[in-house]
């Protein structure tokens, strides 16, 4: 099993510019590639302080003016807001800047809040639609020639200009939870990308099942697809042992602002939400630290060594280290070096 990491520029208050947070990025990224991970995925959020990510795109290609060998993700992009034939173009030109390191994911997206000022108010469980049709789309153009007559696109003759590097097109993954996703990404030569969020092991278990079963009904498919799991990763020393409880309150604090963005009826001022408070999820047992900690990949390096080798057993390929957490620029670099040293080594 090899090891990504899947990193936005994380901004909590105005105490740190976006420049600073730009640099932590990199000096993570930097990080990652010398520590032998092979891709770093950051993906497409619009006036969300606590993800800033407008443009995969922009990002990726500037990483690869500083990374030489770790392949570079767009993880996802939203397809109800992108064009194939921008798409197609701006991923291939991104595997041109990068001599070849793109790797291209795909989302049907999921904030309203998003869709509502990018999408001119669709629902967001709409997108699906929108992802079936891009991704073949994107393919047949990076191919060439390509005319489109769709439900949400049509277009005349047209290319991705420029082509891919990579002589197949980069590698492309679909963002996927139900069966039917599975399904269309392993027909239409995808790999796979999963989150169980708050969900256990159990529910990483389940999400492979659900792959396993796309492969075995799609034994036409002529490519080996694949399938990467992402979660919120925080190590600790083994020195401490309670050092697991600032992580798991960092990573409540990041879920408790996902739910602000995603269910809550307050307007952001200025892009930033403060979380749900405790109090309103009193309810929501997955919450809590002591869940938290079980569920979240939280724990000291021979901790978390064991729950991977557990989710190698069950067939995962790549497992994405979700740095974003809440926690301050140092403490992510301390718990980054630690999985780098600690954990790694274990699986070469």
């Amino acid at each position: 099993m090899r090891f990504s990491l899947f990193i936005h520029m994380e901004r909590w208050d105005d105490s740190i510019s976006h420049e600073e947070h730009w640099n932590n990025l990199v000096e993570l990224v930097t990080m990652a590639e010398a520590g032998g991970f092979g891709t770093v995925w950051t993906g497409e959020h619009h006036s969300m302080e606590y993800t800033v990510a407008p443009n995969p795109m922009v990002a990726l290609a500037s990483l690869a003016a500083h990374t030489s060998t770790i392949r570079l993700g767009a993880g996802t992009i939203i397809a109800p807001f992108w064009n194939p034939i921008r798409a197609a173009g701006e991923t291939a030109l991104l595997d041109v800047i990068s001599g070849g390191r793109a790797e291209l994911g795909v989302a049907r997206g999921a904030y309203q809040f998003e869709f509502d000022r990018l999408a001119g108010g669709l629902s967001a469980k709409d997108g699906g639609s929108y992802l079936r049709e891009l991704v073949p789309a994107v393919k047949k153009l990076w191919e060439g020639d390509y005319a489109h007559d769709g439900d949400h696109w049509s277009f005349p003759v047209s290319t991705s200009v420029p082509k891919p590097v990579q002589a197949a097109g980069p590698k492309t993954w679909v963002a996927a939870r139900t069966p039917e996703t599975h399904e269309f990404a392993v027909a239409n030569g995808c790999h796979v990308q999963v989150t169980p969020l708050m969900k256990g092991d159990e529910e990483v278990q389940d999400l492979k099942d659900k792959f396993d079963a796309a492969v075995a009904a799609h034994p036409e498919a002529d490519h080996d697809p694949e399938i990467m799991v992402l979660r919120h990763t925080y190590v600790h020393s083994p020195d401490d042992p309670e050092g697991w409880h600032p992580g798991a309150e960092a990573v409540s604090r990041f879920y408790r602002t996902f739910s602000s963005w995603a269910f809550g009826k307050k307007a952001p001022e200025n892009g930033f939400l403060e979380p749900q408070p405790l109090s309103s999820v009193e309810d929501r047992p997955e919450f809590d630290v002591d869940a938290l900690h079980r569920s979240a990949m939280i724990g000291t390096p021979a901790e978390i060594t064991e729950r991977l080798k557990s989710y190698e057993e069950m067939g995962y390929d790549e497992y994405a280290f979700w740095t974003d957490n809440s926690m301050s620029h140092e403490e992510k670099k301390k718990s980054l070096q630690l999985f780098i040293d600690h954990v790694v080594p274990n699986f070469r």
